[in-house]
């Protein structure tokens, strides 16, 4: 038996797997900017759940009564094709086409006991809803 020795097989080795890679552009704060009370309450949450080089994905979806809405999740980086956004010491992460109605917006946080959260001001949004959590562009 070739590569035998004495009766054994001769180890094997294992082609290293490397992570796939993944496309993304680096946008700037034209597209977003975060202030800084967004930026320490994201910093806080990342480290909590233990990805500080995490990103917050801002993403806009149908739905609300506007008929456009966001979604918004921690990640831990960008995907093929998003945009990177570092502002205020954090990383945004948006996809292109939530990009288009998305541009020239901030995002702020408040602690507002009802009305608290993350906030995104858009001046692309030409109709809001009274919850705030919808927009037309």
């Amino acid at each position: 038996m070739a590569g035998a020795v004495d009766g054994r097989s001769a180890p094997r080795q294992v082609p290293a797997v490397s992570a796939p890679t993944v496309n993304f552009k680096v946008g700037n704060e034209k597209l977003i900017r975060v202030l800084d009370g967004a930026s320490s309450h994201l910093r806080g949450l990342l480290t909590k759940q233990g990805r500080p080089d995490g990103a917050l994905r801002i993403a806009v979806v149908g739905g609300g009564c506007s008929g456009l809405q966001y979604k918004m999740d921690l990640v831990d980086g960008p995907r093929d094709r998003d945009i990177l956004v570092p502002s205020n010491g954090v990383n945004v992460v948006i996809d292109p086409k939530s990009a288009l109605f998305v541009s020239g917006s901030e995002l702020d946080f408040s602690d507002d006991l009802q009305q608290g959260g993350f906030k995104v001001s858009n001046p692309n949004a030409i109709v809001t809803c009274s919850c705030g959590e919808s927009f037309a562009a």
